[in-house]
């Protein structure tokens, strides 16, 4: 341990890191930078400063990463219609990769020999840190306090706070969710979820309004892309941050983004998790509408067959990848096209498209795919030989007498 001097960890200011910061200081008698982000989580972090001051911390980071986030790792991910498991819109998944990455920067900025977090020995969050650290600083050191330590419960970790002078706010009663929210989303774990056949509590929900308190009336978004991102909402040109913020306030408003599912970790076990991603369930759907406009078919149809692949490289921690990389640039050179406004109606928990159009980028040919008279564009005989084509290997196999089963 004694090769161990200085350690940056990610620090949060709540019960868990700030426990970390005292055990840090004494296991590895080392100094400890602190390093907090906004990335959108909806909490003031100034605070963390005083706190960690309180510890003894004399190099303290505080950085706003909101934008940031949302235009070099929320954008990019929605490019590819990123889905994980049919369902789940990675949105805790994709903060990892920026916070490993600051961390790593600022252990080569503050001279440290370590980089620290506080996620457990049974989630997906250590694995994702360390992944990161490892492809950006492949020589740094990393302590993950959780699975060295014997404090296991918050019982223990409230009785070191006692035992070693570390001033934390006691909230009366348990929390009965562990919770993580960024820009994206917020996730709930813990408490009654972890009976998968136990519904939600309602007011376990924090972004949203059930769809059956959702107004009687719909509202309509209209979204501007251009290469794959929205710009603008209703004609307003906004950063990135501020397009996911505020799709955040009119869906959830509208009863939409909530989400119950039981997820493979890569870890190896099954969890249940609700998530909230009002915003980027909008922003799925508009961008698939888009899409469908301006791409060509097989372009289409391999980003569709690559996305998977990209999801789970996502939800395992390979952001820094060079799979990942690779098929970023595949995907973003597909987005030079998809430009143009989608229309959008939130009623009641659904989002509906109602409207695309793309002025200059539409592969949408009405005088081809109308059921009028088409004046000749598509000669509708040409259809039998392409059918006859197709149909050729099936009328052989058939004609050697092999059955369908």
């Amino acid at each position: 341990m004694s090769d161990i001097k200085k350690v940056v960890l990610a620090y949060s200011g709540g019960l868990d890191t700030s426990v970390i910061v005292r055990w840090l200081q004494e296991e590895y008698q080392c100094e400890v930078v602190t390093f907090t982000a906004d990335i959108g989580q909806g909490e003031e972090v100034e605070p963390a400063r005083a706190k960690a001051e309180a510890l003894g911390v004399k190099e303290i980071y505080i950085e706003d990463l909101r934008e940031e986030f949302a235009r070099d790792y929320v954008f990019p991910m929605f490019r590819a219609n990123t889905v994980y498991e049919g369902e789940y819109l990675l949105g805790t998944s994709i903060a990892r990769p920026l916070i490993a990455k600051r961390l790593v920067e600022i252990a080569e900025e503050t001279g440290a020999d370590a980089i620290s977090h506080g996620a457990t020995g049974k989630g997906n969050d250590q694995v994702r840190f360390e992944l990161g650290a490892y492809a950006l600083a492949p020589g740094i050191q990393v302590i993950a306090p959780w699975r060295e330590w014997d404090l296991t419960s918050r019982e223990t970790l409230l009785a070191y706070c006692d035992e070693h002078g570390i001033s934390v706010e006691k909230k009366k009663g348990k929390s009965p969710y562990s919770m993580d929210a960024n820009l994206l989303h917020i996730s709930y774990e813990g408490g009654i979820l972890e009976d998968p056949w136990a519904e939600p509590e309602e007011d376990m929900w924090r972004w949203s309004v059930s769809p059956e308190a959702a107004p009687d009336q719909p509202t309509y978004l209209e979204l501007t892309f251009e290469k794959g991102d929205i710009v603008a909402i209703d004609g307003e040109r906004l950063p990135a941050h501020d397009v996911v913020e505020k799709l955040n306030q009119i869906a959830g408003a509208n009863g939409v983004g909530r989400l119950d599912i039981v997820e493979n970790r890569y870890v190896g076990m099954k969890s249940r998790g609700c998530y909230e991603t009002p915003g980027g369930t909008v922003m799925l759907r508009a961008h698939r509408a888009i899409e469908s406009l301006t791409l060509d078919r097989e372009t289409a149809h391999l980003k569709d067959s690559l996305m998977p692949k990209y999801a789970e490289l996502i939800y395992n921690g390979y952001w820094w990848s060079p799979e990942r990389l690779s098929l970023q640039k595949l995907i973003d050179d597909t987005q030079e096209p998809v430009n143009g406004v989608v229309r959008v109606k939130l009623y009641k928990g659904n989002v509906t498209v109602v409207g695309r159009r793309s002025d200059n980028d539409s592969l949408f040919d009405d005088q081809i795919a109308t059921f009028e008279d088409d004046a000749g564009a598509y000669n509708q005989a040409d259809a039998a030989g392409f059918i006859r084509l197709n149909a050729l290997r099936l009328r052989i196999a058939a004609q050697r007498g092999r059955k369908l089963k």
